[in-house]
């Protein structure tokens, strides 16, 4: 197995993944998202929730125009939308960012049309939580020399919560993304522009996911930058019982928790919040390090 990656490139920067834990912050520019949905629609909206997460220190935005959100207590699966309907949500925001803010922006997409355009008006990055199985859309990627993040889902968003199940959780969900991340390698992203993410809350019973943050180093043995996103899931909501707008105390446990396990990009709403919470585990992190310094 390979050791920890040490570095991140998407668009012109390189984050040190040794420094600090770097944020990702959740920029849903959708009418149904299952935490926010609606309230970012609006583009002057969008852009005014970029500037303070980006204030905060959020170190990329992620722009997505489809909600992935399944049936569930809070109401109905999310609605597909075509592939004008996502572009005439998200690129504009991405042009205006992109325009306005220096700071990377990954498009959150399935669909290849979408992240071409959203590539070609600035985006740096594709989060694809379908890990890439759709080979046209690694085509776009490579031929763009975008960054990828790359997340494993078991079925689809309409159906991933249907009773999920596995031989063997961490196995399998390491196996899929060591297969995707080498997938990306032979289309010619270069290896520190891949992150995997093990896909908390897509196709996992509410168990699952706290498994596989207590195995957070099996992932991050597979060589690339480890993403990650416990915001607001239902698993953080104190035994399911809390509706997604009362979840911040559990999303910044599991925050801290997965930057401790080894988690080097947490993806978030609550950006300052959650820059609190993981420069906990980043301080620990970093008194560990002196202490075998200072007996070595």
């Amino acid at each position: 197995m390979a050791e920890p990656a040490k570095a991140f490139r998407i668009g012109d920067r390189t984050f040190d993944l040794t420094s600090r834990t770097h944020l990702m912050g959740i920029l849903n520019v959708t009418p149904d998202s299952f935490s926010d949905g609606g309230r970012y629609l609006a583009s002057d909206h969008a852009l005014r929730h970029a500037e303070t997460m980006i204030t905060e220190g959020a170190d990329i935005l992620d722009v997505g125009g489809e909600s992935s959100r399944p049936a569930g207590p809070y109401g109905e699966g999310a609605a597909q939308v075509d592939v004008d309907e996502e572009t005439r949500r998200t690129v504009p925001v991405i042009t205006a960012i992109q325009e306005r803010f220096d700071v990377p922006i990954s498009i959150d997409t399935v669909k290849p049309e979408v992240a071409r355009r959203a590539l070609e008006a600035g985006a740096d990055a594709v989060n694809d939580i379908e890990g890439f199985r759709n080979p046209d859309m690694l085509d776009v990627a490579s031929s763009s020399r975008a960054s990828i993040f790359t997340m494993h889902m078991k079925g689809t968003p309409r159906t991933m919560q249907r009773a999920p199940a596995y031989d063997d959780l961490v196995r399998e969900v390491s196996n899929f993304l060591k297969v995707s991340a080498q997938r990306a390698l032979e289309a010619g992203i270069p290896k520190d522009k891949i992150a995997i993410d093990p896909g908390l809350g897509f196709g996992k019973s509410y168990r699952d996911n706290y498994v596989l943050i207590r195995h957070l180093s099996a992932f991050t043995r597979l060589g690339h930058p480890v993403l990650i996103g416990p915001s607001r899931k239902t698993f953080v909501g104190f035994d399911s019982a809390l509706p997604p707008q009362d979840r911040l105390e559990g999303s910044l446990a599991a925050a801290a928790l997965c930057s401790s396990g080894g988690a080097q990009i947490i993806r978030a709403h609550d950006i300052q919040a959650t820059r609190r919470a993981v420069f906990v585990a980043d301080e620990l992190r970093r008194s560990d390090v002196a202490a075998k310094n200072a007996t070595s």
